[in-house]
């Protein structure tokens, strides 16, 4: 009977979502909403139907990146995956993969507040936990607030607890196996990537068990490198998955050698920046954990295709190049700065700061990103979205001339403003919430094939 009426409410949250859709509001998360309101638990019961269990991945940033590398490695291995590709990540968007999903195991990326309580009901085979970096103060409080919940969710599986791949070069998130034996480690080992000193943004750097600062041997991003506590309480982790020798080719890729238990291999990534880097060292950590073959890993790597408005290019009329580089966050910004100082020449950019509830109301954030390092370098800098004042402010502040900065409130005026004036690329940087509208512009105009819903 309890199965019967499970089936009653997944057919009304299903017409709940068609119903959505026809009238064109999307549907990626309205019908798990819809659902978890008749049946609390329909992730729990959803999710116990899948034979071969189900994976968690969390992170400030990279999850969507991360699990499309995860997804294209595992289905090289017959892996039939329900997966929340979109991008949704609350407990409505999980619930809506396993609404529209038929598969044999699920792969999920998790919104690291919502981790607790997604968690709690799917009871994981593998949990990565890929790094915490400041995101949201407004709406997620300091990092330890992140941290505090993650080590209760480590902490409070059953006897059967998932394995754990952590994050080696980040010092909160390496913490949490610390009590642990049944932990996979990743890490860049690479001297050539390690930065001369730690930026204005990094965050996580005091022992969590002292208090005492960290003393750094390398810092590769943000807060991320090989640090130790002075006082002996902490030291980063030996990670049994590696990169080294890492080769970054500004915007379009990069490419590094993969060290890890099962052997070792020279990964070719059609992605940009090390941030990237590190998103693929992550998913090769949790597909080798979960037994893939190294062989897959590589070629999941090397075939993954840019997530929605991440590192993705896309053709505008009359022949300019549109490159979206998502940023949200000051460490994400200053990945995107530091790639973007790779690519010769003068740029033309597109910047979009919104204060939606999705972003932030917080926008301060844009104080601590670097974009002193581009300054020099950019031709023309158009501002747009509900904070395109602030940015621009910033903008002058960081030294680029005053005669280089438009403001243009409208996104779509702003884009053709941009476009009419930009050479041969457009390197669009839009915060979460503009960038779905800056693709929806897109799809309306046939640019790009689809948009978010």
């Amino acid at each position: 009977m309890p199965g019967r009426l499970l089936t009653v409410k997944v057919a009304a949250a299903r017409a709940v979502g068609a119903l959505s859709r026809r009238t064109g509001r999307g549907g990626t998360s309205l019908p798990g909403k819809a659902l978890l309101r008749l049946a609390p638990d329909a992730i729990a019961q959803l999710a116990g139907r899948l034979p071969r269990g189900s994976v968690l991945l969390s992170a400030t940033n990279g999850k969507t990146t991360t699990a499309a590398m995860v997804a294209g490695i595992l289905e090289r291995g017959g892996a039939r995956l329900v997966h929340n590709r979109a991008g949704a990540n609350m407990a409505g968007g999980v619930t809506t993969a396993l609404l529209d999903g038929d598969g044999d195991m699920g792969l999920f990326e998790v919104d690291e507040f919502w981790l607790d309580r997604v968690a709690a009901q799917v009871e994981p085979r593998a949990l990565l936990l890929a790094n915490l970096f400041r995101d949201q103060l407004d709406r997620y409080g300091e990092l330890e607030t992140i941290a505090d919940r993650w080590a209760a969710v480590v902490a409070g599986f059953g006897p059967r607890p998932p394995v754990l791949v952590l994050n080696a070069d980040d010092p909160l998130v390496a913490d949490l196996g610390r009590d642990r034996s049944d932990v996979w480690y990743f890490g860049v080992d690479d001297d050539a990537m390690a930065m001369a000193d730690m930026q204005h943004a990094a965050d996580s750097k005091h022992c969590r068990r002292c208090g005492a600062p960290y003393v750094y041997d390398a810092i590769y991003l943000g807060h991320l490198g090989h640090y130790h506590c002075p006082n002996g309480d902490a030291r980063r982790p030996e990670p049994q998955v590696r990169a080294v020798s890492i080769e970054l080719r500004g915007t379009r890729s990069a490419a590094f050698t993969l060290i890890a238990p099962q052997g070792q291999a020279r990964v070719e990534l059609p992605l940009p920046g090390l941030y990237n880097v590190y998103n693929a060292l992550a998913a090769a950590a949790l597909a080798l954990a979960l037994e893939a073959p190294l062989d897959d890993v590589v070629a999941g790597l090397e075939g993954v295709e840019p997530a929605f408005g991440r590192a993705e290019t896309l053709a505008l009329p009359g022949g300019t190049e549109l490159a979206i580089l998502l940023i949200k966050n000051p460490a994400g910004a200053n990945e995107v700065l530091r790639t973007l100082v790779l690519e010769p020449g003068e740029h033309d950019l597109l910047g979009v700061l919104n204060d939606n509830t999705a972003d932030g109301r917080d926008v301060s954030w844009v104080w601590d990103a670097d974009f002193e390092v581009l300054a020099d370098r950019l031709r023309r800098v158009t501002c747009a979205g509900t904070r395109a004042d602030e940015l621009a402010v910033r903008l002058k502040y960081a030294g680029v001339p005053t005669d280089r900065i438009v403001v243009c409130d409208d996104l779509e005026t702003a884009l053709d403003e941009a476009a009419a004036h930009a050479g041969e690329r457009l390197y669009a940087l839009p915060t979460y919430t503009a960038m779905l509208e800056l693709r929806e512009v897109l799809a309306r105009r046939g640019v790009a094939e689809g948009s978010f819903a």
